[in-house]
């Protein structure tokens, strides 16, 4: 992917680029949470090590509700259950990383609003620590903001793409700054962060879900591409592209999967049949990737795709 100064392409013409592609995209499996009730899970992030057993996140909530729990899950006998002792979050989409050594976890808070009766807010917060053992808060991002993450930097600085909406981001946009440590995340450090240029087209959104640093320093960025089409439905796409970091500049992203190559499932409404949210990326060293995403919010699937970072 080479970096160069972008005019965005719509959900309409990435696609139509993906589909050309002849993108591999193989052997899509549901994966069989249980223990939750009569709630989904979904929005599931890649699973985590910790204390080497493979843990996935995933946000539990009711077909009728946006309340919702992130509960960590273990595979036991072929399914996926509740793992016993790790904290349950009040929180929404579930994202994870490691930075200076710490477990770090993420996810979405709402909240009422504070100026409309009756109304819903949200920002993304953080906890951190050795494992989930001892997870502890440490950071709550701005007002209104989803889609925070961060990656740890090759010269041990953090990354941080940010999501800002309204006058700034429209209905989302990626930016970015940088913050000397974990300690140094600030409020204004994140409503301050540049928007990357040439990504979304007018009217659409995206954000960044989950950044890899690749060997040769660069940022891979996995995250989603989101439209409404003319009835009012949402659309959402896995999407991927590579960052510099030092210069600020970006490939154009690509879609690297869409709903139809999953299985197919239920929707939390008619508007969400066409929405695949990623949640990580599992690289392999023979070029392949597993993508975990969850489908229509209301199911979690993973399928193998080409390793959109694959040589980087």
């Amino acid at each position: 992917m080479n970096t160069r100064k972008l005019e965005p392409s719509s959900c309409r013409e990435l696609l139509a680029e993906y589909r050309a592609s002849g993108a591999r995209a193989e052997a899509p499996e549901r994966i069989p949470f249980a223990e939750v009730g009569e709630k989904d899970v979904y929005n599931i992030a890649a699973p985590l090590l910790d204390s080497g057993r493979e843990i996935i996140p995933g946000r539990v909530e009711s077909r009728d509700s946006e309340h919702s729990m992130v509960v960590f899950f273990a595979e036991e006998g072929g399914r996926w259950l509740p793992l016993e002792g790790a904290p349950v979050l009040e929180l929404q989409d579930p994202f994870h990383c490691r930075i200076g050594g710490k477990l770090i976890v993420g996810g979405v808070e709402i909240y009422p609003h504070p100026d409309n009766e009756g109304a819903l807010m949200w920002r993304t917060v953080f906890y951190r620590g050795s494992g989930l053992s001892d997870l502890e808060p440490f950071f709550k991002g701005p007002d209104g903001m989803k889609d925070i993450r961060l990656v740890e930097l090759a010269d041990g600085e953090v990354g941080v793409f940010t999501r800002p909406q309204g006058r700034k981001g429209g209905r989302g946009k990626i930016g970015f700054a940088r913050a000397s440590s974990l300690d140094g995340l600030t409020l204004e450090l994140i409503e301050d962060a540049p928007l990357l240029e040439g990504q979304f087209a007018e009217g659409e959104w995206g954000g960044a879900n989950e950044a890899h640093l690749l060997q040769d320093g660069r940022i891979g960025v996995l995250g989603h591409v989101a439209c409404f089409d003319e009835a009012g439905d949402r659309h959402y796409y896995p999407m991927a592209f590579v960052f510099v970091a030092a210069g600020a500049g970006c490939s154009k992203l690509s879609i690297i999967a869409e709903r139809s190559v999953f299985l197919p499932g239920p929707a939390k409404r008619a508007d969400l049949q066409d929405v695949v949210f990623s949640g990580g990326l599992l690289r392999r060293t023979d070029g392949t990737a597993v993508l975990y995403a969850g489908i229509s919010d209301a199911d979690a699937q993973r399928l193998v795709i080409a390793d959109p970072f694959a040589g980087l």
